[in-house]
């Protein structure tokens, strides 16, 4: 469901996704379905019901407004979905979501793309209990996606990502932003510590000259840096023989006491990744990998933070826009 700048791939990699029988797609855009049909050869439905009705299992990329309506829809026919993030815009639409999808058997997978990231899967198994992350996620403007906050637009791909490297619970939230560009915060910066002890510092901009996507990662055994945007990583590890008193006592070069080590994992482009992934768990032959309720994890520390941009917002702007529609 859509056929967009994002929803044209999810139609490009389904089309061909082996194990499946690709039905088709709906844009209710007329324009923009007639240019995709002729670019891939595929099937254009011309209403969204039958569209529902002629499929087993959907993804949903309309507009993030559009995510609850659109779901719910589907859900109730009993369909699985893959619901790009966020999820929704409230928790409330959220829970409404998960509710009936559990009534109605269905499976809900949560597009975070970037957990099938190659830098992520090669970093896996060397993070342990993570200490600090700092996160930096920079982009050009773009339109799509600017009809909410860059908090639900893009830093929601790192909070998801931090959740699933820190497995504790946030325990408490400073943030800053300010809109740019749009009616809604086009840069931010969020703070988060847990109950594990751990920080994490995220700063999501989409009002930026060139792209970035790291992750760093510090932990007892050492220090990770991931660039996201072309999948490579390195882990730092501390010597085990590490002689701490020696080294205190003068300068030495990195390399006496750190052990650098190149990071891989097995090519994939990440949407086909999570696609593979969605189809397993509806066979049954793997768990679903992000589900709805990672995605609501996700949504509920991006509404935090949401929220507390706009308590700090107004006496930033001099009193100026209350920032109540930037959630």
């Amino acid at each position: 469901m859509g056929a967009g700048a994002l929803g044209f791939h999810h139609v490009r990699l389904l089309r061909d996704l082996p194990g499946i029988e690709f039905t088709g797609f709906f844009d209710a855009r007329a324009s923009r379905a007639d240019e995709v049909v002729r670019e891939l050869g595929v099937r254009s439905f011309g209403n969204l019901d039958d569209l529902i009705v002629a499929s087993d299992a959907l993804t949903i990329v309309v507009p993030t407004p559009d995510h609850f309506a659109v779901s719910r829809r589907a859900l109730s026919h009993g369909r699985h979905l893959l619901i790009e993030k966020p999820l929704a815009t409230t928790l409330e639409e959220a829970d409404e979501l998960l509710h009936l999808a559990t009534s109605k058997g269905a499976l809900i997978q949560t597009g975070h793309v970037e957990r099938f990231n190659r830098a992520i899967r090669a970093a896996l198994p060397y993070v342990d209990r993570p200490l600090f992350i700092e996160s930096d996620r920079l982009a050009p403007f773009n339109p799509r996606g600017s009809d909410v906050a860059v908090v639900l637009d893009l830093m929601i791909h790192d909070i998801d990502l931090i959740l699933t490297l820190v497995s504790s619970a946030v325990e408490s939230v400073a943030a800053v932003g300010v809109p740019v560009l749009t009616p809604f915060v086009d840069i931010a910066n969020a703070r988060l510590t847990f109950d594990s002890g751990a920080v994490a510092n995220i700063t999501s901009s989409r009002v930026s000259r060139e792209r970035l996507r790291k992750l760093r990662i510090f932990q007892r055994s050492g220090y990770l840096s991931l660039d996201l945007g072309s999948g490579d990583g390195e882990f730092y590890r501390l010597m085990g023989d590490l002689n701490l008193a020696e080294l205190m006592r003068s300068p030495q070069q990195l390399e006496a006491f750190v052990e650098r080590i190149a990071l891989s994992a097995p090519e994939g482009e990440p949407l086909r990744l999570e696609f593979e992934a969605f189809r397993s768990a509806l066979l049954g032959e793997t768990p679903v990998v992000v589900d709805g309720r990672a995605g609501r994890e996700a949504l509920a520390v991006a509404l935090r933070i949401v929220r507390e941009i706009e308590r700090t917002l107004p006496a930033a702007e001099g009193g100026g826009r209350s920032g109540s529609r930037r959630a």
